[in-house]
C-alpha cells in the first residue's frame, strides 16, 4: 500500500504542489534545447544522414545498396529507392526469423504491429537507438506545453492514456505488440504513478469491456489529463457521462489538458469540447509506429514542430509525383510553404527511403512546422478530381459551423452511375443531430468543395458530376461498423476517403431513415 494513503489531505496537497513546481524548471531546461534545435534544423538533418549511413553500411541492407560508397543526399537518392512496407517486406521477414544486422545493427528490441491496408499486419522495427524518439518526443510535447503556458498543475493529478494492450508476443525472439502498448512499458516513473487505467485493465483486449473498466477505475479520480485518439476519447466521455449524468468537466473539475493524435482533430473537436463543457487546452501530436514526427510547440501559431533532431532524416516528394517512377526527392532545405508533400523517412530503426503514407504541408519554415494534410491511399479520383482528406474535412466542418451542426464521424466514396443519371460523391455522415434542412447543408458542403478543388469544380460545371449527396447515418453507425470488422478501439481509424465502394456498401445498411 502506498504511503500517501496515510497522509492527511494537507500533506497530499503539499506533495502534489511540489511535484508541479519541480516540473517547471525541468520543462524550461528541455524547451531551451528544443529552441536550439529549431535554429540548427538543417545542420542536424545533414548530421543525421551521415550518422545513418555510417551505422547502416555494415547491415545487410547497407551492403545490398552499397551505403559505404554514399557520401551525400544526391548519392543516397541514387542508391536507395523509395519503398513502402510491401517492398521492404523481404528484409522484415528476415528480422522476424531472428536474423541480426538486417536493416540496422543487431536486432530490434521490439516489433510494432500495425494494421496494413494492402499488406495485412505490418511489423515495424523499433531499435535501442530509435526508442528514445518515441519516448522523449512524447515527453517533450508535454514539457513544451508546460514551458510555454506555465500550466504544470496537471502533473500532480491522474492521467488517462487510452492505449492498446501492453501484453507483448514474441516473433523471432523479439517482443511484439501495438506501439501504444510498447510505449506503455517506457512511461517514466514520475508519470507512471499517476497513470490510469491500471496495467491489468490495459491488458484487456476487448475494447468495450476495457472501456467499461476504464470508466469504473477513473470515474471517482482526480483526472487532469486525457490522451488518445479522438474517437476513442469521445467514447470514454460518452460512457462517463452516461454513468454520472453530467458533463465530463463536472466529473473531473481539474481536467485541463487533452493530448491527441492519429487523426485530424477538427471534425471531433466541437463534440469533445462540448462533452467536457469547459475550456481545456489541447496538445496535438504526430506519432506513428515508424516514428514520432512532430508535436505542437505553440498556442499562437498553426502547425506542428517537425522533429528534426531525433534520429530521423526526412525527405519530401511533391504529392503529384508520388506514383512516378523517379519522383523528385527534396531534403528539408528545399521545401516550400503550402505545397503537399508525401513524407519519406530514413531512421535509426532501419527504415530507408520509407513512404509512411501520409502527406504534409509546411505552414512555417522558421521554425519548420507542418500540418498533416491526408493519406496517400485515401483519396477519390474516380473521375480525375483527386480529392484529398484536407479538402473534405475543411468543406464539411465549415458547413457544420454555419449550420451549428455537430459531426460525430464521416467518410466519402464515389458513386459511379451505371445507368441513367450522373455520378456523384456520396458522403456518409453521422450527426449528433441531423440538420433540419439537409439539402441546404449539402449544397454548402458542395460549394466549399468546389472552392477547394478546381478539378471537382470543373466536373460539376461540365455536368460530368452532380452535386454531392449526404447520407445521414444512425447513431453509433461507425462504432457498429468498426465492431463488425473487429477494429473497435486501439489505434484503428475510419478512412475519410475511399476510391472504391467497399466501406460505402457496408455503411448503406446503416443509413438513417428521416
Amino acid at each position: 500500500m502506498r504511503v500517501e494513503t496515510y497522509l492527511c489531505p494537507t500533506s497530499i496537497s503539499l506533495k502534489m504542489n511540489i511535484k508541479s513546481q519541480l516540473a517547471k524548471p525541468f520543462a524550461d531546461y528541455i524547451y531551451k534545447g528544443i529552441q536550439r534545435s529549431m535554429r540548427t534544423a538543417l545542420a542536424d538533418q545533414t548530421n543525421i544522414l551521415q550518422y545513418l549511413l555510417k551505422k547502416g553500411q555494415s547491415t545487410q541492407f547497407g551492403k545490398d545498396h552499397l551505403l559505404n560508397q554514399v557520401a551525400d543526399h544526391a548519392a543516397f537518392q541514387q542508391a536507395v529507392p523509395i519503398r513502402d512496407y510491401e517492398l521492404l517486406k523481404g528484409y522484415i521477414q528476415e528480422i522476424k526469423e531472428g536474423k541480426p544486422n538486417i536493416l540496422w545493427p543487431g536486432k530490434p528490441i521490439y516489433l510494432a504491429k500495425t494494421s496494413g491496408t494492402t499488406s495485412g499486419a505490418k511489423y515495424i522495427p523499433i531499435t535501442k537507438d530509435s526508442i528514445p524518439n518515441h519516448i522523449n518526443t512524447a515527453r517533450n510535447a508535454l514539457l513544451t506545453y508546460i514551458a510555454t503556458t506555465g500550466n504544470a498543475h496537471f502533473v500532480a493529478g491522474n492521467m488517462i492514456f487510452l492505449s492498446g494492450s501492453p501484453t507483448l508476443d514474441r516473433i523471432g525472439g523479439i517482443p511484439t505488440g501495438r506501439l501504444s502498448g510498447i510505449v506503455n512499458h517506457h512511461i517514466p516513473g514520475y508519470l507512471k504513478r499517476n497513470q490510469l487505467p491500471s496495467f491489468e485493465t490495459n491488458c484487456i483486449e476487448d475494447w468495450e469491456t476495457k472501456l467499461d473498466k476504464i470508466v469504473e477505475e477513473t470515474i471517482s479520480q482526480n483526472m487532469t489529463l486525457i490522451s488518445g485518439i479522438p474517437p476513442w476519447m469521445q467514447m470514454y466521455f460518452d460512457r462517463s457521462m452516461e454513468k454520472k449524468g453530467k458533463k465530463v468537466g463536472d466529473i473531473f473539475p481539474e481536467l485541463s489538458v487533452l493530448v491527441h493524435g492519429g487523426v485530424n482533430f477538427t471534425p471531433y473537436k466541437t463534440k469533445l469540447l462540448d462533452s467536457i463543457g469547459k475550456k481545456v487546452d489541447t496538445i496535438e501530436t504526430f506519432p506513428a509506429s515508424e516514428g514520432f514526427f512532430a508535436f505542437q510547440d505553440t498556442r499562437e501559431e498553426e502547425g506542428l514542430l517537425l522533429n528534426t533532431n531525433s534520429g530521423i532524416f526526412f525527405e519530401f516528394i511533391p504529392s503529384s509525383e508520388i506514383f512516378n517512377e523517379h519522383p523528385t526527392r527534396l531534403s528539408l532545405k528545399d521545401v516550400k510553404l503550402g505545397e503537399n508533400y508525401a513524407l519519406i523517412i530514413n531512421n535509426n530503426a532501419g527504415l530507408w527511403g520509407y513512404n509512411i503514407g501520409d502527406t504534409v504541408k509546411f505552414v512555417s519554415l522558421d521554425p519548420y512546422r507542418i500540418v498533416v494534410s491526408g493519406r496517400i491511399k485515401h483519396f477519390i479520383s474516380a473521375f480525375g478530381e483527386h480529392v484529398i482528406g484536407e479538402e473534405v474535412e475543411y468543406s464539411l466542418m465549415k458547413a457544420a459551423a454555419s449550420f451549428n451542426a455537430k459531426i460525430v464521424e464521416f467518410t466519402v466514396a464515389p458513386m459511379v452511375s451505371q445507368h441513367q443519371g450522373k455520378s456523384y460523391h456520396e458522403w456518409f455522415v453521422e450527426f449528433e443531430e441531423v440538420p433540419q434542412n439537409l439539402q441546404a447543408f449539402a449544397e454548402e458542403v458542395d460549394a466549399n468543395m468546389r472552392l477547394k478543388n478546381i478539378y471537382y469544380d470543373d466536373l460539376i460545371k461540365g455536368n460530368i458530376l452532380q452535386q454531392l449527396v449526404i447520407r445521414p447515418l444512425k447513431k453509433n453507425a461507425f462504432i457498429d461498423y468498426m465492431r463488425s470488422e473487429g477494429k473497435l478501439g486501439g489505434q484503428n481509424k475510419v478512412p475519410r476517403l475511399s476510391n472504391d465502394r467497399k466501406l460505402a456498401n457496408e455503411l448503406e445498411k446503416l443509413i438513417q431513415i428521416l
